[in-house]
């Protein structure tokens, strides 16, 4: 599935480098000025030991949005605990207990029939979708909690089916399901740039407000010719790993379809990184939090290096097909609840909840 605002020259190169000196002592579960110089990854690193700075993005995305690859002198990060809380003393499902009670006791019993709204997903798609996971992971919640919200009071039902491309190709069409969670959102300003899947896309399929904003790495091995590629050019010929279903929309817009590059298609995320390694592909290029879990749990972050200069955003959306004649109206509907879910932190509190989960199971 193609998922699941170019991103910063922040990331810094894998365990390679240095830490950076432009960034004064900062600490977890605090706040932070930002300094002439500073980039999100060294903000990160000094404060989690980490390249990893998605959660500083998830806590501060509406003051960092529009200036990723120029942090503004002075601005104010928050940095949030390590298990994502927002100050010592907050609790991450204080908001998600009293938003659920009050709309619990606002729920209208006596509200018309109306056919409830049919959602898919699929399995092994960490933290954002897996039936082992609370509530279904982070992106299965936000769609059960959005149509709770927002004014919206409707019956609906999540279902699980572990074929992504079965959804775009067969179950939306059919309308066999009303919505399906989650997928990014080509640049479908650039249609000429795009391969056919995600020309269709953005032909026959409406999208939600974004749900989620994840930032995509490229590593590769230390030694690799490609480690120093400063411009998306520098790719051409490379071998690039993203599992099969993962978008590439990013990558064409750069220039970079086949047969300028090759994109290698796995079924899974540590399957790329497993080809990395064994020299079988020359780029790594996914979420950054998946790929910096995938190394760890490899034991071979000190063999990797994480590009400093290119990544990209990727937006993932809740979508239904353009044929669907309810379609727009429960596209409506979710974005509602998900705007609501913004306005009272749900939205924080329901991501950093699934990610410190994730963070758990992974130890």
């Amino acid at each position: 599935m193609s998922k699941t605002k170019s991103l910063l020259a922040v990331l810094g190169a894998g365990l390679s480098l240095t830490l950076p000196t432009a960034v004064m002592a900062q600490e977890a579960c605090t706040t932070y000025t930002v300094q002439q110089g500073d980039t999100l990854g060294d903000i990160a690193f000094t404060a989690y030991g980490s390249y990893n700075y998605q959660m500083i993005f998830n806590a501060n995305r509406e003051a960092i949005a529009n200036n990723t690859n120029n942090l503004p002198v002075g601005l104010q990060l928050i940095l949030p605990c390590e298990d994502g809380r927002l100050t010592p003393d907050s609790e991450l499902s204080a908001i998600i207990d009293s938003e659920t009670e009050r709309q619990e006791a606002n729920r209208d019993r006596n509200r018309p029939y109306a056919p409830p709204i049919k959602f898919v997903t699929a399995n092994d798609w960490k933290p954002f979708a897996d039936e082992s996971l609370s509530g279904g992971g982070i992106y299965v919640r936000m769609a059960a909690t959005s149509m709770q919200r927002g004014g919206n009071d409707r019956d609906f039902k999540i279902s699980f089916v572990d074929d992504w491309g079965a959804h775009i190709d067969t179950l939306l069409p059919t309308h066999a399901f009303d919505i399906s969670i989650a997928w990014s959102r080509p640049d479908c300003s650039q249609l000429d740039k795009l391969g056919e899947f995600a020309v269709t896309m953005c032909t026959d399929f409406e999208f939600s407000d974004p749900v989620y904003e994840v930032a995509y790495s490229y590593n590769t091995l230390i030694d690799s010719s490609y480690a120093g590629a400063r411009a998306f050019s520098d790719y051409e010929g490379a071998r690039i790993c993203r599992p099969e279903g993962w978008p590439t929309s990013d990558l064409e817009v750069q220039g970079l379809a086949e047969p300028v590059v090759t994109f290698v298609r796995p079924k899974s995320p540590m399957e790329c990184a497993e080809m990395l390694l064994a020299g079988e592909v020359d780029v790594y290029s996914l979420e950054v939090e998946t790929t910096t879990a995938n190394f760890e749990a490899l034991g071979a972050t000190d063999k990797v290096e994480l590009n400093p200069a290119l990544a990209t955003f990727n937006t993932h959306h809740f979508v239904t097909a353009k044929t669907n004649a309810r379609g727009r109206e429960y596209i409506a509907m979710v974005n509602a609840g998900l705007a609501e879910m913004r306005e009272t932190g749900e939205w924080y509190d329901i991501v950093a909840t699934g990610l410190a989960e994730f963070a758990k199971q992974e130890e």
